[in-house]
């Protein structure tokens, strides 16, 4: 069987990522990496052997398929004429930065007969592969993802930098009608918000309240997910689970607390997570959760399935946040009477500089910076 020839479009830090991992695996010949930036694309060729490209459209006719990991704002040109020129598509999260550019590329693809792919990569997270199973109909999900400010992804806010990974893990596992979305958020250092908590309300009853900090001085990648038969805590970062599985006492709501007396009560306060509560964590899985992203791409591809992440899934990822950016827009913060409204709740100096905008629409690779 012939290797998959794939390209990395975008020599960033996801892009060195991927080529990296796609140069180690026997079913992908690395065949080129794409980057306006020739220190980048070079540095990248030199660690991987792949031919370094400045122009993404010269990889068509070239290659089967190509992994998108340019800045957002750029998702919907590369991977419309990529997907014109009949290339297999894997797009770094989100898929784009509005619902109106993702509603076109999955139409494409479907025209295309071509796999399209998003990077939702927590999907392949050891910690939420160990326990997916048990976790049937949740009721109520509380998910944590904090950062500090890493200087990348500036051209969009923390809502489609970090939330989306929350917001596509939420929707795969509740997989219900969105019916209200609750949220606020806060522009600390740019020209997007910062720090965003939502609420997310589903027609089968669940509820999910998602925080999202990109300015915290504390690292965390967090979930629990409360089923009505079990409570599951994934830390994503250390991909490990606790899982807590109430005793058929405490479900059948048997378990009569006024009829302990003082000896049960003070054994219950040392053994409540063994006897009645049982706690224990779940055995880790060995596995890189973006090799097997591109694993599932290229075995996508080959066999005909649907990928793990859809371009679908993508799109209706991003469907829920353009309505967490909604609320975040309309909160009002002083309440009905007062005037400040949204991310930007205190003056912000203009910025002078923003992300530069990397590919052109013409023949002409340009590199250029507006002033924001």
């Amino acid at each position: 069987m012939s290797r998959l020839r794939l390209a990395v479009v975008g020599a960033g830090h996801l892009g060195r990522i991927h080529a990296r991992l796609a140069s180690e695996l026997d079913e992908i010949q690395l065949a080129a990496v794409v980057d306006p930036l020739a220190s980048a694309r070079e540095h990248v060729a030199a660690e991987t052997g792949a031919k370094p490209l400045a122009d993404y459209r010269e990889l068509l006719g070239n290659v089967d398929a190509a992994v998108i990991a340019t800045p957002t704002t750029n998702h919907s040109q590369v991977a419309t004429d990529l997907l014109h020129g009949g290339l297999h598509l894997l797009i770094e999260k989100p898929i784009t930065a509005t619902l109106a550019e993702a509603e076109p590329l999955v139409a494409l693809a479907k025209r295309q007969q071509l796999v399209l792919q998003v990077g939702h990569v927590e999907r392949f997270n050891p910690a939420l592969l160990t326990v997916r199973d048990k976790l049937e109909d949740p009721k109520y999900i509380e998910a944590r993802r904090a950062s500090g400010y890493t200087f990348r992804s500036t051209d969009v806010g923390v809502v489609l930098d970090l939330m989306i990974h929350d917001i596509d893990v939420v929707l795969s596992l509740v997989q219900s009608t969105l019916v209200h979305v609750e949220a606020m958020g806060i522009s600390v250092l740019g020209d997007h918000e910062d720090l965003v908590n939502a609420r997310l309300h589903f027609a089968s009853g669940c509820i999910a309240n998602l925080t999202a900090s990109r300015v915290s001085y504390a690292a965390e990648r967090t979930m629990q997910v409360f089923t009505g038969e079990c409570c599951a805590t994934l830390d994503f970062a250390a991909r490990r689970t606790t899982l807590v599985e109430p005793t058929q006492e405490i479900l059948d709501r048997e378990f009569r607390l006024d009829n302990l007396s003082a000896e049960q009560k003070n054994h219950l306060r040392e053994h409540l997570f063994t006897d009645l509560l049982a706690k224990r964590e779940l055995p880790a899985i060995e596995s890189n959760a973006i090799e097997q992203e591109l694993l599932d791409f290229a075995s996508a591809i080959r066999t005909g399935a649907k990928p793990q992440v859809t371009g679908a899934d993508g799109r209706d990822a991003v469907a829920v946040a353009e309505q967490v950016l909604e609320q975040v827009a309309a909160h009002q913060w002083d309440g009905a009477a007062g005037s400040r409204c949204g991310a930007f709740v205190t003056p912000l100096a203009p910025s002078i500089l923003s992300e530069p905008d990397y590919w052109a629409e013409d023949d002409t690779v340009i590199l250029k910076r507006k002033a924001g």
